[in-house]
């Protein structure tokens, strides 16, 4: 029997084994996670906004998925991988560590961007912790500065601005418009929604980051900008500015592309490293690393089983922009940005029961039994 190691459970690593335990059942699979369960890097603006609405769909124990029954997981940390015995090393929360054998790994470790994503080691009450402290210090805030101009950093302030009418909220970003990765008619709808919440829109903006600062807590003010505009004072800043760090320091150096990420090809494979595969934010595969929002899950799979099989392989298409929703679910329902710009409304009750319970729940995870 072929051991298949995924290393990462977040998003994408996820997606990954669910799509193996349906691609074959000969396969012997193991999910090595840092966390006890699955801790979504996706909807920061509705985690910081709504932390009980970002739980319930976005923070899942791996027992509930029905798809995982043929996956055993394991609750650790990687420090390391050697590629001549096929082994990678973990650390336990107790302090002890081992060696876990594989025949095929999947690299899905992801990033670290800020203190909603963190490679570490973390026990369920320090991942709840950490949901409910971040939305305490926000909503303490009289003021509220969101720095950076990507879906993040929109969707927080557009998410926070809608929890906490009360408190003022102003984006900061340094281009001329914020979401550059998406297609403009994206901007031009989400930043008038931004003004009819009262967000202060704040273009050609940028922070100066000082040597040494932890860009992974919610400060204060004031935030100086490089761009020679008066600092911004704050009583809260969340910094979403996009300096994302991949969680490869467990690797080689010599799998690794310039900026740290594991490199690939177009099928996905790690070059020199037989039986390695990359997905998610963690593999270069293009520009936008967009194998973590384009269902490369359902190719890697395909892909392993095929290879395993000596069969042809297929390449990864990736997108030129961005799409999908930006703000997420709000009461009223969601919007999804396609790449061309073009959007589509679902209203309140079809985004619950069509696009969470259904495709989500039901079609894209195989089932998720209620906690």
């Amino acid at each position: 029997m072929t051991r298949v190691v995924v290393a990462g459970l977040g998003d994408s690593g996820l997606l990954t084994a669910i799509q193996l335990v349906r691609a074959d059942r000969d396969l012997e699979l193991v999910g090595i996670s840092s966390k006890p369960a699955l801790v979504s890097g996706q909807e920061l603006g509705i985690r910081l906004a709504r932390p009980d609405d970002w739980r319930r769909d976005y923070l899942v124990g791996f027992d509930r998925y029905r798809r995982l029954q043929g996956l055993r997981v394991v609750h650790g940390s990687l420090t390391g991988l050697d590629p001549d015995t096929k082994t990678v090393a973990v650390n336990r929360p107790d302090g002890t560590s081992y060696d876990e054998p594989y025949d095929v790994l999947v690299v899905s470790t992801g990033v670290s961007n800020g203190f909603w994503r963190r490679p570490g080691l973390e026990t369920a009450d320090e991942v709840e912790q950490g949901l409910y402290a971040a939305h305490e210090r926000l909503a303490s805030a009289s003021t509220i500065a969101v720095v950076g101009g990507g879906a993040a950093a929109v969707s927080s302030a557009h998410n926070l601005a809608r929890a906490l009418p009360d408190a003022q909220v102003g984006l900061w970003f340094p281009g001329e418009r914020a979401l550059p990765t998406h297609h403009g008619k994206v901007w031009a709808h989400v930043g008038d929604a931004l003004a009819e919440l009262g967000v202060e829109v704040h273009p050609g903006h940028r922070a100066v980051v000082p040597d040494g600062f932890d860009l992974d807590e919610i400060t204060a003010g004031p935030v100086a900008w490089s761009t020679g505009q008066e600092p911004a004072e704050a009583d809260a800043v969340l910094w979403a500015i996009g300096r994302v760090r991949p969680n490869t320091d467990w690797l080689p150096a010599s799998v690794l592309d310039e900026h740290g990420f594991v490199a690939v090809g177009r099928d996905l494979r790690v070059p020199g490293l037989p039986g390695v595969w990359a997905v998610g934010d963690v593999a270069a595969t293009d520009p936008l690393r967009s194998s973590a929002r384009n269902r490369a899950d359902k190719l890697l799979a395909r892909n392993i089983v095929a290879d395993l099989a000596g069969k042809p392989l297929k390449d990864f298409r990736f997108a030129k922009r961005r799409w999908g929703s930006v703000v997420g679910v709000q009461p009223e329902g969601v919007d999804i940005y396609l790449p061309s710009g073009q959007r589509l409304r679902f209203p309140g009750w079809t985004a619950r029961v069509v696009m969470q319970d259904l495709i989500a729940r039901r079609v894209i995870y195989g089932g998720i039994r209620k906690p």
